[in-house]
């Protein structure tokens, strides 16, 4: 099969815009450069993803505060959200003017960079159809196309309604009631957003806890506390998606025979790799059939010489942070080949925006069993010290899992508020290698701060203390 004609050639081509758009900088402005998007300059993070859900999480937590407030003696009530104010500053004023700066900017400042607004696919080795009506090729190949929501066949095949997370947050005007169909990181967020703005949230899970990857004592916390403000149905496999003829009104029907009902759909079931919509196989470029991933090995590299992948189009971790690190990598092996550096994804710690907050890194307790290790764990709760006191609140526990043999944290997993700042020097001492006994009495921890919560933890993981 004869190659197709080449209309302009490149050093290198980027494919996507999230950590992508990262790659040109100073070391390789001697580079011409092309960029392919098809959809919103900056990637899922900025557009549809981590910033502007965590902003509306913000939010949400204030409603929330405001509404339970009486556990601390202050008569304080939620009056209502002024939903159209959120999404005007959140996408008008924020979200959408640093994409469409951030697109202004590569293709009017940024000389030796060619932007491409197309849906780019290869159509031969190192050589993309734009989607433009131009065929380009390049040295080098950078596929950083993300990921989009997946949505069962069940509920397409239906017709019924339904939002996903790249529009929910743009609607009118929040729903009366609101059926959720998924139990992960997108589905709780969500439910916590609109539980507290008033809408009345239906939770639906097939698994029998909500954030089932989470170790099972916090998923287990956290499912008690979702069900303390949302209808949670776990479990149960889905048999039928229905609306009414306006298409105002969704019907679940469940195996079981009991049913779940809501003026609005949000379909939160996770994301898929991009690389299926893009002819990597005329590219060379090898996808795992079991999760859709772009194959790489430890430096980035597919299986075409010359084309590497990071971010959630490639990567185990649908992370952010994630993928910038994995950019930053791939941006020093491509400049310097002779000295490749390996992807760090030893300690990758994620956290969970609703409520409770959530928050881990390392190993669960039954997979630093299963691996072998001679674990020492303990369970710490908020309310043990004088911060947990202060806040009044139900839910916090820290949950730690440490080696015997060589006294190093194995993983952290922490559910209640702010657990995503608090793990952050567990992350630390994992990371770098910092033993319990070490990180527990080597240095002060403020009292009386929340993070006390933390010091008791590592205490009570049993190793003798050096008692000064």
């Amino acid at each position: 099969m004869s190659q197709p004609q080449v209309d302009e050639h490149f050093d290198i081509i980027i494919i996507g815009t999230g950590s992508g758009n990262s790659l040109p900088g100073d070391e390789i402005d001697d580079k011409k450069i092309a960029i392919c998007e098809e959809w919103t300059f900056g990637g899922t993070c900025l557009n549809r993803g981590c910033i502007p859900t965590k902003m509306f999480v913000f939010a949400a937590d204030q409603a929330e505060n405001a509404a339970t407030n009486a556990r601390l003696g202050i008569d304080t009530s939620y009056q209502g959200v002024r939903w159209s104010d959120i999404v005007s500053r959140v996408f008008d004023d924020r979200v959408d003017l640093i994409a469409a700066g951030g697109e202004a900017y590569r293709r009017n400042e940024c000389e030796n960079i060619t932007v491409f607004d197309g849906h780019a696919r290869f159509v031969g080795p190192r050589t993309i159809d734009t989607g433009t009506g131009k065929i380009i090729s390049a040295d080098q190949i950078l596929l950083a196309a993300g990921a989009r929501a997946s949505v069962p066949d069940a509920v397409r095949e239906s017709g019924v309604p339904f939002h996903t997370s790249d529009d929910i947050m743009r609607i009118a005007e929040p729903p009366e009631s609101i059926v959720i169909l998924g139990s992960g990181y997108i589905a709780t967020e969500f439910a916590h957003i609109f539980s507290a703005f008033g809408t009345r949230v239906t939770v639906i899970g097939r698994s029998p806890v909500l954030l089932k990857h989470l170790d099972s004592t916090i998923s287990e916390a956290f499912t008690d506390a979702a069900r303390e403000k949302w209808d949670v149905r776990l479990g149960q496999a889905t048999t039928g998606f229905s609306s009414s003829d306006d298409g105002r009104h969704i019907h679940v029907d469940f195996a079981d025979g009991s049913t779940a009902d809501g003026d609005m759909l949000l379909v939160a079931t996770g994301r898929v790799p991009n690389g299926d919509l893009m002819d990597l196989g005329e590219g060379g470029i090898e996808i795992d059939s079991t999760t859709g991933s772009v194959r790489t090995d430890e430096y980035g590299r597919t299986s075409a010489e010359g084309v590497w992948a990071i971010g959630d189009i490639s990567s185990p971790y649908q992370l952010k942070h994630v993928a910038n690190h994995e950019l930053r990598v791939v941006r020093h092996n491509m400049l310097h080949p002779e000295d490749l550096a390996a992807f760090n994804h030893g300690v990758v710690p994620y956290a969970v925006f609703s409520s409770p907050q959530v928050a881990a890194a390392g190993l669960t307790e039954d997979e630093a069993l299963e691996a072998g290790y001679d674990v020492t764990v303990k369970v710490q709760e908020y309310g043990d010290v004088a911060y947990g006191w202060a806040m009044v609140d139900p839910v916090g526990v820290v949950k730690l899992v440490a080696d015997k043999d060589s006294g190093r944290l194995l993983g952290a997993h922490i559910v209640g508020h702010e657990a995503s700042i608090i793990i952050q020097p567990l992350v630390q001492a994992m990371t770098f290698g910092l033993g319990v006994q070490e990180m527990a009495r080597g240095q002060y921890w403020i009292h009386p701060a929340l993070t006390e919560v933390v010091e008791n933890a590592l205490l009570g993981l049993g190793f003798p203390d050096r008692g000064f």
